[in-house]
């Protein structure tokens, strides 16, 4: 695994250096997004909205937008010299109980490795966590924002959890919670029953995507049926086509230099044609007189 953050565990005057690592991955079958006709990929753009033209990556920066239409540049020499005390350190603020958490504040998870040095202190921190059934409320900056967050321990492994702010949490408004829906008892009872007798233990394992089994089942019968397309084979043929192309007209290029040429140029020609075959003839001749026996007198 890959280490995307390092820093410590931060509380009065004790640091526990650690390493963050991912928690989690992706594992979705990856689809790209194509042109239908020929399969060629499309990419995205950075275009201005003013000039309609397109940025490269250097001159892209960050501005805050106003009411009016206007904005205000922010460069990144700015934004590195504001204060971000949580850099490098994930500052404990409390301990709660678990339960009161809302999952609905969960963001990412994060395993954390102590250092070599600080193994003992992280194994207390993680054992006094357990004895006390509490998690550990932290702030944290993660590639340059920080963040709420979380510590618990699963295993001997201690969490980070990055959660959303109390202001990102949406307070749900829908018609159905300002009526009085009357629900009777014995439906209550019978449905509580029902998930009673469908309930058990929680097995990972038990789960399965079935959609990405089926996608990565229909793209392999769609390459065994050859149902596929070339996105570069226009391209190859273009290529093919003006290599023709190009020896053809030098081709005509040639002769029509030949046809073109003088009389004059013509004879010229001709005659060192044929001082050049009066040469090799001579030079067989010569050969053939020192390769010849001599005669004895």
């Amino acid at each position: 695994m890959r280490t995307v953050w390092k820093g410590t565990i931060g509380f009065g005057s004790s640091a526990i250096p650690v390493k963050a690592y991912s928690a989690t991955e992706d594992h979705g079958t990856p689809l790209h997004t194509l042109h239908s006709a020929d399969g060629g990929r499309i990419r995205m753009r950075r275009v201005c909205e003013v000039d309609g033209a397109d940025v490269p990556a250097g001159e892209i920066g960050k501005g805050f937008p106003l009411p009016g239409g206007d904005v205000v540049l922010l460069s990144d020499e700015e934004l590195a010299e504001l204060p971000l005390p949580t850099a490098h350190s994930i500052e404990i603020l409390g301990f709660i109980p678990s339960a009161q958490l809302d999952p609905l504040y969960f963001v990412k998870s994060y395993y954390l490795e102590p250092e070599v040095p600080a193994t003992k202190p992280y194994v207390l921190l993680s054992e006094a966590m357990q004895q006390a059934e509490k998690i550990a409320m932290v702030k944290v900056a993660i590639r340059q924002r920080e963040t709420l967050g979380a510590l618990r321990v699963r295993g001997q492994m201690i969490m980070l959890d990055t959660l959303h702010w109390p202001d990102e949490v949406r307070a749900p408004d829908f018609p159905f919670l300002h009526e009085d829906v009357d629900v009777r008892t014995a439906h209550v009872r019978a449905a509580a029953n029902l998930i009673e007798n469908l309930s058990g233990d929680f097995t990972p394992g038990a789960y399965t995507d079935g959609y990405s089994a089926a996608l990565q089942a229909l793209i392999e019968a769609k390459i065994e049926g050859r149902e596929v397309l070339q996105p570069t084979a226009a391209i190859q043929d273009e290529g093919v086509e003006a290599l023709l192309r190009a020896l053809q007209e030098s081709a005509q290029t040639k002769t029509d230099a030949d046809q073109s040429a003088s009389p004059a140029v013509k004879r010229a020609k001709a005659a060192a044609d044929k001082a050049a075959a009066a040469k090799r003839e001579a030079k067989k001749a010569s050969s053939k007189a020192r390769s010849a026996p001599k005669s004895r007198r």
